[in-house]
């Protein structure tokens, strides 16, 4: 019999999908569109001076996935968004089989789900909200879309010939944290998983 989600998997999933989006339309209205060519007048200091770590919020367009990757290339916007509903449907499918089979693990679906719509939600509407947006074609603005960053870490301790003035996190956001709290769910669980099934053979 197909499981079905949780009241309380739904009420998590909506808090922190309200949470994500919140944080990146409070980023959106209150940095200028074009900060990242205006340097450091438009960074704000959280932690600054710090010879651990440094947290400051800005405004980052990121056109690939979590941290970067894939940022700036021409086929990252099309790609990607493909990808988030096809993770989207799959790990829908694995839950309702029954996949997640304990609490942490239905906590760690509730999360990368989040995650994945979070994300899909910019890419689906950002590149509509970009200056001059209006006099270009729906697939353009859509093609255009991108995830809002905001979130920046930099870990001055962290000195090697790569990084000589401490090393730079890539800015993320509520939906990246969800995800990459979801796969440390993942391993934790199946770890245990794994412990309680050699107690019973």
């Amino acid at each position: 019999m197909p499981r079905r989600i949780s009241p309380w998997l739904i009420a998590l999933i909506i808090i922190l999908y309200a949470l994500d989006q919140l944080t990146k339309w409070a980023v959106v209205l209150n940095f200028p569109y074009d900060w990242e060519h205006s340097f450091s007048s438009k960074i704000i200091p959280v932690i600054q001076g710090s010879e651990f770590m440094n947290f400051c919020l800005v405004r980052v367009h990121n056109t690939g996935v979590a941290f970067g990757t894939g940022h700036g290339t021409v086929w990252a916007p099309f790609v990607f968004l493909c990808v988030q509903v096809v993770a989207l449907v799959w790990f829908y499918r694995l839950f309702r089989s029954g996949f997640f089979s304990t609490r942490s693990l239905r906590v760690a679906w509730a999360l990368i789900t989040t995650g994945i719509i979070g994300n899909m939600t910019d890419r689906l509407l950002q590149g509509f909200f970009i200056p001059g947006a209006e006099s270009k074609g729906f697939f353009t603005n859509l093609m255009s879309g991108y995830v809002v960053d905001f979130l920046d870490f930099s870990f001055p301790w962290i000195r090697t010939e790569m990084f000589p003035y401490g090393y730079h996190w890539p800015s993320f956001n509520v939906a990246d944290s969800c995800v990459c709290i979801a796969a440390a769910l993942f391993i934790i669980s199946s770890f245990f998983v794994k412990k309680e099934e050699e107690k019973q053979a």
